[in-house]
This record gives structure tokens, C-alpha cells and sequence, in this order.
């Protein structure tokens, strides 16, 4: 594992052999990712879902990855795939969801549209507090974080977000004031990733 400084934070590198996109989408502000021909990610092979959707992939790794460096909608892509693959009615398929919305919440508070920030914050709070009532320890360990305390971390962001600092355009920005996977046993290591099937 590798940390990268972002503000006054390290954030760690679960993923260090792959490279961030060459910038962070905002929509309307940079050309769309996968749709158009300028865009970081058109005609880029998706990671596939192998195995099934699982805390414990390489795709579910870098979302974390990408949300903890601030690219918003780039991590919410990269789980949408697992969250499409997850079984219907699974504890996974709605921690998917939650996080998908925690990332369209980054995106709206770097999109000063605090409305909507707040909206997929109470949303993707409500997701994990469902999730509360049969706990998971993998999970938590994955998230490096209770389920109670990431959710009241969103819903603190999204009510009083953040006052932002001027960027450049495509620059990625943390907007939370907490790292996904933080702890020190918070994220698989290779080994259990290949060992575990869950």
C-alpha cells in the first residue's frame, strides 16, 4: 500500500498499478467520460465483474480508490458494475447503491448544487442504516468504518457542505472528511481476496 496527500489528509493507494483518470468529470464542465471521443474513458474496457459482486474485488477496490481521491462519478461507475451484478434483495447489492449515491453526493457538492448533495447524502444514509440490522463485519472492515458512523459522516457532509477551494478544471477534489477503508485492517489484502468468496 502506497498514501498519496490529498489536503491536509493521506489517503492510501489500494490499487497502486492503476493509473486516475487524466481528469475528474463534473458534468457539463469536461467531456463525458465514456460517451465522448475526448473523454478519459472512451473505448476503455470496463474492469470486468468476475466472480460475482464481491467487497473483496479489484473493482469494489478501486472505487475506494477513486472516491477517496475524488473522482465522484468515476467511483460511482466502477460500482455501478457491482451493484448490477449483485443479487437483488443482498445486503451487497444495497452497500453498492449507498455508495453509488454517496459519489453522486460528491459530485453535487463539487457542483455547488447543495440540494441535490443533500437529497443522495440522506438517501445513501438511509441505505446503510437498512443495513445496520444484520451487521457484517467484512464490511465495516472494508469501509474501515461502522455503518452508524459512515452514516452520520454523509449526513453531516451533505448538510453543511464543505466550503470548496478553487481548482482547476478536471482537478479531482475530496469533499468528505473521512477515507473509505482507513483503518489498518480496513481492506482485504490480496491474499484474502483470493481466499475469500464473499
Amino acid at each position: 500500500m502506497s498514501l498519496m496527500a490529498i489536503g491536509s489528509m493521506l489517503r492510501p493507494r489500494w490499487v497502486p498499478e492503476k493509473s486516475f483518470p487524466s481528469y475528474a468529470y463534473l458534468p457539463g464542465r469536461q467531456p463525458h467520460p465514456v460517451r465522448d471521443p475526448a473523454g478519459h474513458s472512451y473505448h476503455s474496457q470496463a474492469m470486468p465483474v468476475a466472480g460475482g459482486a464481491s467487497i473483496y474485488s479489484d473493482m469494489f477496490l478501486w472505487g475506494v480508490e477513486l472516491f477517496n481521491h475524488g473522482y465522484y462519478w468515476e467511483a460511482h461507475e466502477a460500482w455501478e458494475g457491482l451493484w448490477q451484478a449483485a443479487d437483488r434483495g443482498a445486503p451487497l447489492r444495497k452497500l453498492f447503491k449507498g455508495l453509488i449515491l454517496l459519489s453522486a453526493a460528491g459530485v453535487k457538492i463539487r457542483e455547488g448544487k447543495h440540494a441535490a448533495a443533500a437529497r443522495h447524502g440522506e438517501r445513501a444514509a438511509g441505505l446503510l442504516r437498512q443495513l445496520m440490522n444484520a451487521p457484517n463485519r467484512a464490511i465495516e472492515r472494508a469501509l474501515g468504518m461502522s455503518l452508524a458512523v459512515l452514516a452520520e459522516h454523509v449526513e453531516a457532509a451533505a448538510m453543511s457542505p464543505p466550503v470548496l477551494q478553487a481548482t482547476e478544471p478536471g482537478q479531482p477534489q475530496a469533499v468528505f472528511e473521512f477515507i473509505l477503508g482507513s483503518s489498518s485492517r480496513g481492506m482485504p489484502t490480496r491474499s484474502q481476496k483470493r481466499n475469500s468468496h464473499s
